[in-house]
Protein backbone atom coordinates (compact mmCIF):
# COMPACT_ATOMS: atom_id res chain seq x y z
CA UNK A 1 0.00 0.00 0.00
CA UNK A 2 1.24 3.03 -0.97
CA UNK A 3 1.80 6.34 2.13
CA UNK A 4 2.06 9.83 1.37
CA UNK A 5 2.86 8.87 -2.07
CA UNK A 6 6.08 7.28 -1.52
CA UNK A 7 6.30 3.72 -1.74
CA UNK A 8 7.41 1.98 1.69
CA UNK A 9 10.90 0.35 0.31
CA UNK A 10 13.75 1.68 -1.21
CA UNK A 11 15.95 0.01 -3.70
CA UNK A 12 19.65 -0.51 -2.98
CA UNK A 13 22.45 -0.23 -4.90
CA UNK A 14 25.71 -2.27 -3.77
CA UNK A 15 27.51 -1.85 -6.94
CA UNK A 16 26.73 -4.42 -9.82
CA UNK A 17 23.81 -3.92 -12.14
CA UNK A 18 21.45 -1.66 -10.30
CA UNK A 19 17.76 -1.94 -9.19
CA UNK A 20 15.23 -0.66 -11.13
CA UNK A 21 12.94 2.01 -10.00
CA UNK A 22 8.93 0.69 -11.06
CA UNK A 23 6.32 2.84 -10.86
CA UNK A 24 2.69 1.50 -11.51
CA UNK A 25 0.58 2.80 -13.98
CA UNK A 26 -2.55 1.90 -12.81
CA UNK A 27 -2.00 3.84 -9.24
CA UNK A 28 -4.93 6.55 -8.15
CA UNK A 29 -2.62 9.35 -6.86
CA UNK A 30 -1.41 12.12 -9.50
CA UNK A 31 2.00 12.45 -8.08
CA UNK A 32 3.92 8.79 -7.06
CA UNK A 33 7.60 8.84 -5.28
CA UNK A 34 10.74 6.00 -5.17
CA UNK A 35 13.82 6.18 -3.75
CA UNK A 36 16.92 4.55 -4.75
CA UNK A 37 20.05 4.22 -2.52
CA UNK A 38 23.34 2.62 -2.98
CA UNK A 39 27.16 3.01 -2.42
CA UNK A 40 30.01 3.20 -5.05
CA UNK A 41 33.04 2.42 -4.52
CA UNK A 42 36.66 3.67 -5.42
CA UNK A 43 37.15 2.55 -8.67
CA UNK A 44 33.39 3.16 -9.82
CA UNK A 45 32.25 3.70 -13.57
CA UNK A 46 32.63 7.54 -15.00
CA UNK A 47 28.82 6.78 -15.72
CA UNK A 48 26.15 4.95 -13.33
CA UNK A 49 23.12 4.94 -14.89
CA UNK A 50 19.80 4.19 -12.20
CA UNK A 51 16.51 2.88 -14.68
CA UNK A 52 13.23 4.16 -13.80
CA UNK A 53 10.69 2.93 -15.57
CA UNK A 54 7.63 5.13 -15.93
CA UNK A 55 4.06 4.08 -17.30
CA UNK A 56 2.03 5.99 -19.82
CA UNK A 57 0.22 8.90 -19.58
CA UNK A 58 2.94 10.59 -17.28
CA UNK A 59 2.98 14.54 -17.88
CA UNK A 60 6.04 15.67 -15.34
CA UNK A 61 9.22 13.60 -14.33
CA UNK A 62 11.66 14.81 -11.52
CA UNK A 63 14.58 13.47 -9.59
CA UNK A 64 16.63 15.04 -6.82
CA UNK A 65 19.82 13.34 -5.47
CA UNK A 66 21.89 13.43 -2.69
CA UNK A 67 24.95 11.69 -1.73
CA UNK A 68 27.50 11.58 1.62
CA UNK A 69 30.95 14.33 1.32
CA UNK A 70 33.15 13.27 3.94
CA UNK A 71 36.19 15.32 5.36
CA UNK A 72 39.10 14.12 4.20
CA UNK A 73 42.79 15.07 5.04
CA UNK A 74 44.71 17.42 2.86
CA UNK A 75 45.47 15.36 -0.64
CA UNK A 76 43.02 13.02 -0.35
CA UNK A 77 40.41 12.25 -2.86
CA UNK A 78 36.81 13.18 -1.65
CA UNK A 79 33.47 12.50 -3.09
CA UNK A 80 32.40 14.48 -6.37
CA UNK A 81 29.14 13.52 -7.99
CA UNK A 82 27.27 14.66 -11.23
CA UNK A 83 23.72 14.89 -12.24
CA UNK A 84 21.58 13.80 -15.64
CA UNK A 85 18.84 11.78 -17.16
CA UNK A 86 18.35 10.02 -20.72
CA UNK A 87 14.78 9.13 -21.72
CA UNK A 88 13.48 5.62 -23.40
CA UNK A 89 15.43 6.17 -26.61
CA UNK A 90 18.28 4.92 -24.69
CA UNK A 91 21.61 6.13 -23.34
CA UNK A 92 24.02 4.77 -26.29
CA UNK A 93 26.80 7.06 -26.90
CA UNK A 94 25.96 9.51 -29.55
CA UNK A 95 22.20 8.53 -29.23
CA UNK A 96 19.17 10.52 -29.18
CA UNK A 97 18.20 9.91 -25.06
CA UNK A 98 19.84 12.64 -24.18
CA UNK A 99 17.13 14.87 -22.05
CA UNK A 100 19.55 16.98 -19.21
CA UNK A 101 22.42 17.67 -17.47
CA UNK A 102 23.16 19.56 -14.47
CA UNK A 103 26.44 18.47 -13.44
CA UNK A 104 26.98 19.41 -9.80
CA UNK A 105 25.39 22.27 -10.05
CA UNK A 106 21.82 21.50 -8.70
CA UNK A 107 20.38 18.96 -6.42
CA UNK A 108 17.87 18.24 -8.85
CA UNK A 109 15.31 17.93 -11.89
CA UNK A 110 12.12 18.21 -12.94
CA UNK A 111 11.06 17.75 -16.73
CA UNK A 112 7.55 18.07 -18.47
CA UNK A 113 6.01 19.16 -21.74
CA UNK A 114 6.20 22.74 -21.46
CA UNK A 115 8.55 23.18 -19.22
CA UNK A 116 11.69 22.08 -17.37
CA UNK A 117 15.44 23.13 -14.98
CA UNK A 118 17.78 24.57 -16.53
CA UNK A 119 19.98 22.44 -18.37
CA UNK A 120 17.07 20.03 -19.45
CA UNK A 121 15.25 20.03 -21.95
CA UNK A 122 11.36 20.36 -22.11
CA UNK A 123 9.06 17.82 -24.18
CA UNK A 124 6.61 14.82 -24.21
CA UNK A 125 7.50 12.25 -20.92
CA UNK A 126 6.68 9.06 -22.78
CA UNK A 127 6.41 5.80 -21.13
CA UNK A 128 9.15 3.31 -21.20
CA UNK A 129 12.63 3.49 -19.52
CA UNK A 130 13.94 6.46 -18.39
CA UNK A 131 17.96 6.58 -16.71
CA UNK A 132 19.01 8.86 -13.87
CA UNK A 133 22.48 8.92 -14.71
CA UNK A 134 24.93 9.27 -11.68
CA UNK A 135 28.66 10.73 -12.76
CA UNK A 136 31.29 10.16 -9.75
CA UNK A 137 34.27 12.37 -10.69
CA UNK A 138 35.96 11.53 -7.31
CA UNK A 139 35.29 8.43 -5.22
CA UNK A 140 36.62 8.32 -1.59
CA UNK A 141 38.14 5.17 0.22
CA UNK A 142 35.16 5.11 2.59
CA UNK A 143 32.56 4.75 -0.67
CA UNK A 144 30.07 7.18 -1.93
CA UNK A 145 26.75 6.44 -0.49
CA UNK A 146 23.58 7.92 -2.37
CA UNK A 147 20.50 8.50 -2.26
CA UNK A 148 18.47 9.59 -5.47
CA UNK A 149 13.90 10.48 -4.94
CA UNK A 150 12.38 9.87 -8.04
CA UNK A 151 8.83 11.27 -8.99
CA UNK A 152 6.21 11.46 -11.59
CA UNK A 153 3.13 12.96 -11.98
CA UNK A 154 -0.10 12.95 -14.11
CA UNK A 155 -1.95 15.50 -15.74
CA UNK A 156 -0.80 19.42 -16.62
CA UNK A 157 -0.29 20.87 -13.26
CA UNK A 158 1.37 18.00 -11.21
CA UNK A 159 4.50 20.14 -11.84
CA UNK A 160 4.61 21.57 -8.50
CA UNK A 161 3.25 18.52 -6.51
CA UNK A 162 6.62 16.28 -8.68
CA UNK A 163 9.69 19.03 -7.79
CA UNK A 164 7.61 18.91 -3.83
CA UNK A 165 7.92 15.48 -4.02
CA UNK A 166 11.35 14.86 -4.96
CA UNK A 167 12.05 16.77 -1.69
CA UNK A 168 14.65 19.57 -2.97
CA UNK A 169 12.74 23.10 -0.88
CA UNK A 170 12.35 25.13 -3.69
CA UNK A 171 15.34 23.66 -6.37
CA UNK A 172 15.58 23.02 -8.90
CA UNK A 173 14.05 25.84 -10.48
CA UNK A 174 11.56 25.42 -13.74
CA UNK A 175 11.68 27.60 -16.55
CA UNK A 176 9.12 27.65 -19.21
CA UNK A 177 9.29 26.01 -22.06
CA UNK A 178 11.09 28.85 -25.52
CA UNK A 179 11.60 27.94 -28.64
CA UNK A 180 13.56 30.87 -30.70
CA UNK A 181 16.85 30.19 -31.25
CA UNK A 182 18.87 33.07 -32.62
CA UNK A 183 19.61 33.70 -35.75
CA UNK A 184 23.26 32.84 -36.72
CA UNK A 185 23.67 35.93 -39.29
CA UNK A 186 23.31 39.60 -38.64
CA UNK A 187 22.45 41.17 -42.09
CA UNK A 188 24.47 44.22 -43.41
CA UNK A 189 27.99 43.49 -41.44
CA UNK A 190 30.56 43.03 -44.21
CA UNK A 191 34.23 42.59 -44.07
CA UNK A 192 35.85 43.38 -40.83
CA UNK A 193 36.93 43.11 -37.26
CA UNK A 194 34.66 41.49 -34.96
CA UNK A 195 35.19 41.22 -31.18
CA UNK A 196 33.37 38.40 -29.07
CA UNK A 197 33.71 35.81 -26.40
CA UNK A 198 33.34 32.47 -27.37
CA UNK A 199 32.81 30.80 -23.59
CA UNK A 200 30.41 32.34 -21.59
CA UNK A 201 27.85 30.11 -18.60
CA UNK A 202 24.34 30.93 -17.28
CA UNK A 203 21.73 29.28 -15.16
CA UNK A 204 21.10 26.54 -17.92
CA UNK A 205 24.66 24.85 -16.79
CA UNK A 206 26.73 25.94 -13.72
CA UNK A 207 26.33 29.92 -14.04
CA UNK A 208 24.49 31.89 -11.74
CA UNK A 209 23.44 34.54 -13.96
CA UNK A 210 20.11 34.60 -16.13
CA UNK A 211 20.78 34.74 -20.21
CA UNK A 212 19.46 38.17 -19.89
CA UNK A 213 21.77 39.05 -17.46
CA UNK A 214 25.03 37.71 -19.42
CA UNK A 215 23.32 39.39 -22.96
CA UNK A 216 23.31 42.52 -21.45
CA UNK A 217 26.92 42.04 -19.82
CA UNK A 218 27.75 41.17 -23.65
CA UNK A 219 26.56 44.18 -24.76
CA UNK A 220 27.69 46.97 -22.49
CA UNK A 221 31.75 45.09 -22.87
CA UNK A 222 31.02 46.15 -26.57
CA UNK A 223 31.40 42.90 -28.03
CA UNK A 224 29.86 42.04 -31.37
CA UNK A 225 29.31 38.20 -30.60
CA UNK A 226 28.68 36.04 -28.25
CA UNK A 227 28.64 32.12 -27.81
CA UNK A 228 26.71 30.06 -25.38
CA UNK A 229 28.75 27.28 -24.18
CA UNK A 230 26.93 25.66 -21.41
CA UNK A 231 28.34 22.46 -20.22
CA UNK A 232 27.25 19.50 -22.04
CA UNK A 233 23.80 20.42 -22.52
CA UNK A 234 22.16 22.66 -25.86
CA UNK A 235 19.14 23.44 -23.08
CA UNK A 236 19.79 27.27 -23.50
CA UNK A 237 19.82 27.30 -27.01
CA UNK A 238 15.88 28.09 -27.64
CA UNK A 239 16.28 31.27 -24.78
CA UNK A 240 19.14 33.06 -27.00
CA UNK A 241 16.69 34.35 -29.50
CA UNK A 242 14.88 36.97 -27.72
CA UNK A 243 18.27 38.32 -26.52
CA UNK A 244 19.86 38.48 -29.59
CA UNK A 245 19.78 41.51 -32.37
CA UNK A 246 21.51 43.55 -34.63
CA UNK A 247 24.05 44.68 -32.88
CA UNK A 248 24.81 41.08 -31.05
CA UNK A 249 25.36 37.95 -32.72
CA UNK A 250 24.60 35.24 -30.54
CA UNK A 251 26.03 31.99 -31.54
CA UNK A 252 24.90 28.19 -30.39
CA UNK A 253 27.69 25.89 -28.85
CA UNK A 254 28.34 23.78 -25.99
CA UNK A 255 31.20 23.14 -23.33
CA UNK A 256 31.92 19.06 -24.23
CA UNK A 257 33.07 17.89 -20.14
CA UNK A 258 35.03 15.07 -20.19
CA UNK A 259 37.11 13.48 -17.96
CA UNK A 260 40.42 14.18 -19.72
CA UNK A 261 39.74 17.64 -20.97
CA UNK A 262 36.91 20.38 -22.06
CA UNK A 263 35.93 20.75 -25.77
CA UNK A 264 34.21 24.35 -27.40
CA UNK A 265 31.77 22.98 -29.53
CA UNK A 266 31.72 26.59 -31.05
CA UNK A 267 28.66 27.41 -34.05
CA UNK A 268 26.90 24.04 -33.52
CA UNK A 269 23.45 24.01 -35.42
CA UNK A 270 20.79 25.01 -32.58
CA UNK A 271 19.52 22.66 -30.41
CA UNK A 272 22.68 19.98 -31.29
CA UNK A 273 23.92 17.88 -28.51
CA UNK A 274 27.72 16.62 -28.66
CA UNK A 275 28.19 13.82 -26.57
CA UNK A 276 30.88 13.79 -23.53
CA UNK A 277 31.08 10.60 -21.86
CA UNK A 278 34.66 9.12 -23.76
CA UNK A 279 38.02 10.00 -22.36
CA UNK A 280 41.21 10.07 -24.21
CA UNK A 281 41.78 6.35 -23.98
CA UNK A 282 38.76 5.50 -25.78
CA UNK A 283 40.06 7.12 -29.07
CA UNK A 284 36.70 9.33 -29.68
CA UNK A 285 38.23 12.44 -30.19
CA UNK A 286 38.59 12.33 -34.29
CA UNK A 287 34.76 11.11 -34.24
CA UNK A 288 33.04 13.65 -31.65
CA UNK A 289 35.42 16.41 -33.48
CA UNK A 290 33.85 15.46 -37.18
CA UNK A 291 30.22 15.17 -35.36
CA UNK A 292 31.20 18.72 -34.68
CA UNK A 293 32.08 19.52 -38.11
CA UNK A 294 28.97 17.92 -39.39
CA UNK A 295 26.91 20.04 -36.99
CA UNK A 296 28.50 23.37 -38.46
CA UNK A 297 30.64 23.94 -35.51
CA UNK A 298 34.66 24.30 -34.72
CA UNK A 299 36.17 22.07 -32.28
CA UNK A 300 38.27 24.26 -29.62
CA UNK A 301 40.53 22.62 -26.67
CA UNK A 302 39.53 24.70 -23.85
CA UNK A 303 42.07 25.75 -21.02
CA UNK A 304 44.73 22.90 -21.50
CA UNK A 305 46.09 23.70 -18.31
CA UNK A 306 42.78 23.87 -16.11
CA UNK A 307 42.53 23.30 -12.58
CA UNK A 308 39.65 21.61 -11.45
CA UNK A 309 38.94 18.13 -11.86
CA UNK A 310 39.07 16.68 -15.29
CA UNK A 311 40.32 20.21 -17.18
CA UNK A 312 43.49 19.30 -17.87
CA UNK A 313 43.45 18.37 -21.67
CA UNK A 314 45.05 15.04 -22.34
CA UNK A 315 43.86 14.24 -25.89
CA UNK A 316 46.68 15.90 -28.11
CA UNK A 317 45.97 18.72 -30.34
CA UNK A 318 45.83 16.64 -33.64
CA UNK A 319 42.00 16.63 -34.40
CA UNK A 320 41.09 20.08 -32.75
CA UNK A 321 40.38 22.99 -34.75
CA UNK A 322 42.00 25.79 -32.63
CA UNK A 323 43.32 26.29 -28.52
CA UNK A 324 42.14 28.64 -26.13
CA UNK A 325 45.21 29.41 -24.85
CA UNK A 326 44.22 32.25 -22.63
CA UNK A 327 41.13 31.96 -20.30
CA UNK A 328 39.81 34.50 -17.69
CA UNK A 329 42.43 36.66 -15.70
CA UNK A 330 46.08 36.53 -16.77
CA UNK A 331 47.40 33.59 -14.51
CA UNK A 332 49.89 30.70 -14.80
CA UNK A 333 47.60 28.40 -16.56
CA UNK A 334 47.01 30.81 -19.58
CA UNK A 335 51.16 30.83 -19.56
CA UNK A 336 51.59 27.34 -19.95
CA UNK A 337 49.20 27.15 -22.59
CA UNK A 338 50.90 29.81 -24.62
CA UNK A 339 54.29 28.38 -24.57
CA UNK A 340 52.70 24.93 -25.26
CA UNK A 341 50.97 26.68 -28.33
CA UNK A 342 53.90 28.21 -29.11
CA UNK A 343 56.06 25.33 -29.12
CA UNK A 344 53.38 23.54 -31.34
CA UNK A 345 54.20 26.23 -33.66
CA UNK A 346 58.23 25.31 -33.90
CA UNK A 347 57.44 22.03 -34.12
CA UNK A 348 54.00 21.85 -36.06
CA UNK A 349 52.74 21.22 -40.10
CA UNK A 350 53.24 24.72 -41.30
CA UNK A 351 50.17 24.24 -43.60
CA UNK A 352 48.05 22.49 -41.14
CA UNK A 353 48.96 24.89 -37.86
CA UNK A 354 46.89 25.59 -34.39
CA UNK A 355 45.40 28.76 -34.53
CA UNK A 356 44.81 30.27 -30.59
CA UNK A 357 42.17 32.33 -29.21
CA UNK A 358 40.85 33.67 -25.76
CA UNK A 359 37.72 33.92 -23.86
CA UNK A 360 36.28 35.09 -20.11
CA UNK A 361 34.76 31.33 -19.11
CA UNK A 362 32.55 33.92 -17.30
CA UNK A 363 30.56 32.09 -14.36
CA UNK A 364 29.17 34.72 -12.38
CA UNK A 365 30.12 38.09 -10.97
CA UNK A 366 32.51 39.32 -10.76
CA UNK A 367 34.15 37.24 -14.04
CA UNK A 368 34.18 39.74 -16.64
CA UNK A 369 32.48 38.50 -19.88
CA UNK A 370 35.20 39.68 -22.89
CA UNK A 371 38.18 39.09 -20.39
CA UNK A 372 39.56 38.53 -22.64
CA UNK A 373 37.47 38.72 -26.33
CA UNK A 374 38.91 37.33 -29.56
CA UNK A 375 38.98 39.80 -32.49
CA UNK A 376 38.49 38.34 -35.86
CA UNK A 377 38.88 39.18 -39.35
CA UNK A 378 35.88 38.00 -40.64
CA UNK A 379 33.77 38.28 -44.10
CA UNK A 380 30.30 38.99 -41.98
CA UNK A 381 29.04 39.06 -38.90
CA UNK A 382 27.92 34.75 -39.31
CA UNK A 383 28.12 32.02 -37.05
CA UNK A 384 30.17 30.29 -40.20
CA UNK A 385 32.32 33.85 -40.71
CA UNK A 386 33.67 34.13 -37.30
CA UNK A 387 34.22 30.32 -37.17
CA UNK A 388 36.01 29.91 -40.43
CA UNK A 389 38.38 33.00 -39.22
CA UNK A 390 39.11 31.51 -36.01
CA UNK A 391 39.98 28.51 -37.62
CA UNK A 392 42.04 29.94 -40.25
CA UNK A 393 43.62 31.89 -37.24
CA UNK A 394 42.72 35.38 -38.57
CA UNK A 395 42.39 36.79 -35.13
CA UNK A 396 43.82 38.27 -32.21
CA UNK A 397 43.21 38.35 -28.23
CA UNK A 398 42.51 41.55 -26.42
CA UNK A 399 42.27 42.11 -22.18
CA UNK A 400 39.32 44.58 -23.16
CA UNK A 401 37.89 46.79 -25.71
CA UNK A 402 40.16 49.63 -24.67
CA UNK A 403 43.08 47.39 -26.44
CA UNK A 404 44.09 47.87 -30.02
CA UNK A 405 46.43 47.01 -32.54
CA UNK A 406 47.60 46.42 -35.86
CA UNK A 407 50.63 44.31 -37.16
CA UNK A 408 51.64 43.14 -40.57
CA UNK A 409 54.71 42.09 -42.30
CA UNK A 410 55.80 43.49 -45.69
CA UNK A 411 58.65 42.22 -48.67
CA UNK A 412 59.30 43.05 -51.95
CA UNK A 413 55.66 45.35 -51.55
CA UNK A 414 53.91 42.50 -50.39
CA UNK A 415 51.84 42.78 -47.29
CA UNK A 416 50.65 39.73 -45.09
CA UNK A 417 48.61 40.28 -42.07
CA UNK A 418 47.63 37.90 -38.68
CA UNK A 419 47.09 34.71 -39.75
CA UNK A 420 48.11 34.90 -43.12
CA UNK A 421 52.02 33.41 -44.99
CA UNK A 422 54.34 36.08 -46.27
CA UNK A 423 55.62 34.22 -49.33
CA UNK A 424 59.09 35.45 -50.21
CA UNK A 425 62.29 34.61 -51.17
CA UNK A 426 64.39 33.10 -47.53
CA UNK A 427 67.16 35.90 -47.76
CA UNK A 428 64.88 38.64 -48.64
CA UNK A 429 64.44 41.69 -46.12
CA UNK A 430 60.72 41.24 -44.41
CA UNK A 431 60.03 44.39 -42.54
CA UNK A 432 57.20 43.87 -39.58
CA UNK A 433 55.53 46.82 -38.07
CA UNK A 434 53.29 47.15 -35.52
CA UNK A 435 50.61 49.91 -33.22
CA UNK A 436 49.67 49.36 -30.00
CA UNK A 437 47.16 51.40 -28.01
CA UNK A 438 45.59 51.31 -24.44
CA UNK A 439 48.62 49.58 -22.59
CA UNK A 440 50.28 52.17 -20.65
CA UNK A 441 53.53 51.57 -19.52
CA UNK A 442 53.63 48.25 -21.02
CA UNK A 443 56.00 46.15 -23.56
CA UNK A 444 55.50 45.41 -27.23
CA UNK A 445 57.33 41.33 -27.53
CA UNK A 446 57.95 39.95 -30.95
CA UNK A 447 58.67 36.52 -30.67
CA UNK A 448 59.58 34.19 -33.31
CA UNK A 449 60.24 29.89 -33.25
CA UNK A 450 63.50 31.47 -31.78
CA UNK A 451 61.88 33.38 -29.15
CA UNK A 452 61.69 37.58 -28.82
CA UNK A 453 64.19 38.67 -30.79
CA UNK A 454 62.36 42.79 -30.43
CA UNK A 455 60.66 44.57 -27.21
CA UNK A 456 59.70 48.10 -27.21
CA UNK A 457 58.32 49.74 -24.01
CA UNK A 458 54.88 51.73 -23.83
CA UNK A 459 54.84 54.83 -22.65
CA UNK A 460 52.50 56.07 -20.35
CA UNK A 461 49.70 57.07 -22.58
CA UNK A 462 49.79 53.88 -23.38
CA UNK A 463 50.24 54.41 -27.11
CA UNK A 464 54.24 52.38 -29.30
CA UNK A 465 55.08 51.68 -32.60
CA UNK A 466 57.66 48.98 -33.60
CA UNK A 467 59.48 47.99 -36.83
CA UNK A 468 61.90 45.31 -37.06
CA UNK A 469 63.61 43.64 -40.14
CA UNK A 470 64.24 40.15 -40.44
CA UNK A 471 64.28 37.77 -43.08
CA UNK A 472 62.53 34.01 -44.07
CA UNK A 473 65.84 32.51 -43.39
CA UNK A 474 66.12 33.75 -39.72
CA UNK A 475 62.01 33.67 -38.28
CA UNK A 476 60.07 30.46 -39.30
CA UNK A 477 56.81 32.70 -38.24
CA UNK A 478 56.51 36.41 -35.91
CA UNK A 479 53.53 37.20 -33.41
CA UNK A 480 53.06 39.89 -31.56
CA UNK A 481 52.44 40.06 -27.42
CA UNK A 482 51.64 43.42 -25.60
CA UNK A 483 51.93 42.33 -21.76
CA UNK A 484 51.56 44.70 -18.60
CA UNK A 485 54.37 45.29 -16.43
CA UNK A 486 55.20 42.23 -14.12
CA UNK A 487 54.24 42.66 -10.37
CA UNK A 488 56.67 42.57 -7.72
CA UNK A 489 56.83 39.10 -6.01
CA UNK A 490 54.58 37.29 -8.84
CA UNK A 491 55.57 34.70 -9.83
CA UNK A 492 55.56 34.91 -13.70
CA UNK A 493 58.21 35.18 -16.62
CA UNK A 494 56.83 38.19 -17.66
CA UNK A 495 53.94 40.49 -17.26
CA UNK A 496 50.48 39.99 -17.91
CA UNK A 497 49.07 39.51 -21.31
CA UNK A 498 47.28 42.62 -22.36
CA UNK A 499 47.60 41.31 -26.22
CA UNK A 500 48.74 38.77 -28.54
CA UNK A 501 48.45 37.75 -32.14
CA UNK A 502 48.39 34.53 -34.02
CA UNK A 503 51.48 34.75 -36.38
CA UNK A 504 52.28 35.61 -39.76
CA UNK A 505 53.99 33.07 -41.27
CA UNK A 506 57.15 34.35 -43.29
CA UNK A 507 58.69 32.08 -46.61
Amino acid sequence: MQQDGIWPHTIRFDGGAPGTIRFDGGAPRRTLTQIITGRLQPGAPDWVYLPVVVPDGVSAIAASYSYHRPEVVDGAVGNACDLGVFDPRGIEFGGEGFRGWSGGARTGFMISENSATPGYLPGPVPGGTWHVALAPYTVSSEGLGFTVRVAIGFGSDSTDEVVAAVGTDGEPAVLPRRSAPPPQRIGGRGPGWYRGDSHVHSIYSDGRRTPERVAELARAGGLDFMISTEHNTPAAHPVWGALAGDDLLIITGEEVTTRNGHLLALGIEPGSWVDWRFRAIDDQLGQIADRIHDLGGIAVAAHPYGGCIGCFWKFGYAAVDAVEVWNGPWGIHNECAVATWDNLLVAGDRDRWLPAMGNSDAHADPDVIGLPRTVVQAAELSSSAITEAITAGRSWIAESGDVDLDFIARADGAPAGIGERLPTDRQAVITVSARVSGVPNGRIRLVTDQGELQAVPIDDAGSAEVTWQTTASLSAYVRLEVRHPLPAGVPLPFGPMAAMTNPIFLG
